[in-house]
């Protein structure tokens, strides 16, 4: 079975080539890991590192810097605490990586937490490999800026223009 997307226009699902990309992966379950390694590989992308520990994968990502992390966010698995050192802590060899937030904690303010940490984007658990490359097609088609603002850093949280009525505050 060939997983490797090739795109569906139709849907909206670009057919981009992943293959050069080095992949993050903090993920508390095993299996999990393993599974989420060989989507990658069905992807075509050979650089893939993978923990259980997030000192450790902060110490893998001060290494060789990740193009994309996958963070989970677990009981015993901190995974917000390594976003938020991935995008504030002096050490952090590239605060503005994507970081795309594997979790099955699926309610309305896990959401706003993990975005109010500097998430870039939220998977919710199962995953499959569709729903992985939608993220990271969603990553790369919608950059956003970065934001650092009262204890915030990280991509702007606004996912749409709206007119709020007032006097434009904010300057490019």
């Amino acid at each position: 079975m060939n997983m490797v997307p090739s795109g569906d226009k139709s849907r909206g699902i670009p057919g981009y080539d992943i293959s050069g990309l080095n992949i993050l992966i903090l993920e508390k379950q095993m299996l999990m890991r393993n599974l989420m390694k060989q989507m990658f590989r069905e992807f075509r992308v050979d650089q893939v590192q993978m923990t259980d520990n997030p000192e450790e994968a902060f110490g893998l990502f001060l290494q060789s810097p990740a193009d994309i992390i996958l963070s989970d966010w677990s009981h015993g698995l901190d995974g917000i605490g390594f976003l938020r050192r991935v995008r504030a802590g002096d050490d952090s060899p590239n605060p503005f990586v994507p970081v795309i937030v594997v979790t099955a904690n699926t309610e309305i303010r896990h959401v706003c937490e993990a975005r109010d940490a500097g998430m870039t984007e939220f998977l919710a658990k199962p995953v499959s490999a569709k729903s992985i490359y939608a993220r990271l097609c969603a990553v790369i088609d919608s950059t956003r800026p970065f934001i650092r603002v009262d204890g915030f850093f990280g991509p702007d949280r606004r996912r749409r223009n709206m007119d709020h009525g007032g006097i434009e505050r904010r300057t490019r």
